[in-house]
C-alpha cells in the first residue's frame, strides 16, 4: 500500500519540523516536501504531487484562504488547515471549509509535552480522512475506517433509560430537531439552516469543533439563516424558530421542565472522544422528547451519535441521515445507517425540504 504524501504548509520552521516530526510517526504517512509560503508551495505542488496538503492560515506574502481559493479552482485536492485558535483564525478557518478546505486542525503549540501524543492523533486521523476524499470544486465524500483508541459511551455522561420508561405524553409537546456533524459538518449545517424557515420547532446541534470556533461558527450561520442560530446557553429554553449550536467545549443535553424544553451544559468528559458527544445530545433528546423528535445525521468522521440515533429510534423519533454522495465523510451517517438508526438517506440540498414536511406532520 502506497504512503499518504503530505506537503506541509507553513511559514514558521519549527512548526513545519514538528508537523514533520509528527505525521511521519505514521508509518502510512511520508512528508514528501515543506514550503513556506504559497509561491513555494505552487511550485512544489507541481514538482511533488503530494496527496495532502497542510495549509497554514496566517502566512506572508499571501494568505492561506487566497492560496486555498487560486488552488482548488487550478488544481482541487484535499487540505487540511492549519489554524490558530483565536476569533480571527476561526472566521478565517470557517471561510476556508466554505472554500473547500476538507478539515481543520489547531496550530500545534512548541510546548506539547503534555498532550503531544493526542495532537498527533488527531492531525494524522484527519490527514488521513482527507487522502480519502476525493475533491473537485468542493469536497466531495469517501467513508474511512482508522485505527483509533477505546472511547468513554454516553453513560459517562448521561444514564441510560429504557424507551418504555419514557412519558407517553411526550407527544403532545413541542417538536424538537437534534442534528449531528463532524468532518465537513460546518458546510452542511450551513446550508440545511439557511434553507429553514423562521417558523421551523427548534434546533439543538452538536458540531466537532473547537471551543475557540463555535461562537464564530454560529454567528456566521446566523447571518445566512431566517433562524435565529446561537451558541447554547446553560438554562436557555429551546423555542420555535431558534437553533443552538453546542459550545466546543461541553456537552449539549436537552432536557424536560414541565411543557418545556431546556439547553443544559456539560462539563463531562469526552464521549466517543468527543466533546461535544453527538451521543450525548441525542440520548437526551431520545430520553427528553422522544416521539417527539427528528434526529439527523449529517457527514462526519468516526461514529458518534449512531448509537445515540438508534435511541431516538427506539423512543419513537423520526431519523434520517444525509447521503454518501452528498457527505464529505460518510461516517457517523453511515454507522447510522448500519445499525439500522435511520429510516432514510437524503441528499443534502433535501434534507431541509424534507424537515419542513416532518415538522408540519
Amino acid at each position: 500500500m502506497a504512503k499518504i504524501r503530505v506537503l506541509i504548509v507553513d511559514d514558521s520552521a519549527l512548526v513545519r519540523k514538528l508537523l514533520r516530526e509528527l505525521l511521519e510517526s505514521d508509518p502510512d504517512i511520508e512528508v514528501v516536501g515543506t514550503a513556506t509560503d504559497p509561491y513555494q508551495a505552487r511550485e512544489k505542488i507541481n514538482k511533488l504531487n503530494p496527496d495532502v496538503l497542510t495549509l497554514d492560515v496566517e502566512m506572508p506574502r499571501m494568505d492561506g484562504v487566497t492560496f486555498l481559493k487560486n488552488l482548488m479552482r487550478l488544481h482541487p485536492m484535499p487540505v487540511v488547515m492549519v489554524s490558530t485558535l483565536t476569533e480571527q483564525g476561526a472566521q478565517v478557518t470557517l471561510e476556508a471549509l466554505e472554500l473547500g478546505a476538507v478539515d481543520f486542525v489547531a496550530k500545534p503549540k512548541l510546548d506539547l509535552s503534555n498532550t503531544i501524543g493526542d495532537y498527533a492523533d488527531e492531525i494524522i486521523e484527519k490527514v488521513k480522512v482527507a487522502a480519502q476524499v476525493k475533491v473537485q470544486a468542493l469536497v466531495h465524500k469517501q467513508s474511512v475506517v482508522c485505527d483509533v483508541p477505546d472511547k468513554l459511551t454516553a453513560d459517562a455522561v448521561l444514564k441510560k433509560i429504557s424507551p418504555s420508561s419514557i412519558p407517553s405524553h411526550l407527544k403532545t409537546t413541542d417538536r424538537i430537531i437534534a442534528i449531528g456533524a463532524s468532518t465537513g459538518g460546518t458546510e452542511a449545517i450551513k446550508d440545511v439552516l439557511s434553507c429553514l424557515p423562521a417558523d421551523c420547532p427548534g434546533i439543538v446541534i452538536t458540531q466537532h469543533i473547537p471551543a475557540a470556533f463555535s461562537a464564530a461558527f454560529a454567528t456566521r450561520v446566523n447571518g445566512l439563516s431566517a433562524l435565529d442560530v446561537s451558541e447554547a446557553k446553560d438554562g436557555q429554553q429551546i423555542l420555535p424558530g431558534h437553533a443552538y449550536i453546542a459550545p466546543g467545549d461541553k456537552h449539549l443535553i436537552v432536557e424536560r421542565s414541565g411543557a418545556r424544553f431546556l439547553c443544559r451544559l456539560n462539563d463531562g468528559p469526552p464521549v466517543s472522544r468527543h466533546k461535544p458527544s453527538v451521543d450525548v445530545l441525542f440520548r437526551s433528546v431520545a430520553q427528553n422528547v422522544g416521539v417527539n423528535a427528528i434526529g439527523v445525521m449529517l457527514t462526519g468522521m468516526g461514529d458518534d451519535g449512531a448509537k445515540g440515533m438508534l435511541e431516538m429510534k427506539e423512543a419513537g423519533a423520526f431519523n434520517f441521515v444525509q447521503d454518501e454522495k452528498s457527505s464529505v465523510v460518510w461516517g457517523m451517517p453511515g454507522q447510522a445507517v448500519k445499525i439500522g438508526a435511520a429510516e432514510l438517506q437524503l441528499p443534502l440540498d433535501q434534507i431541509a425540504k424534507k424537515l419542513v414536511v416532518l415538522a408540519s406532520q
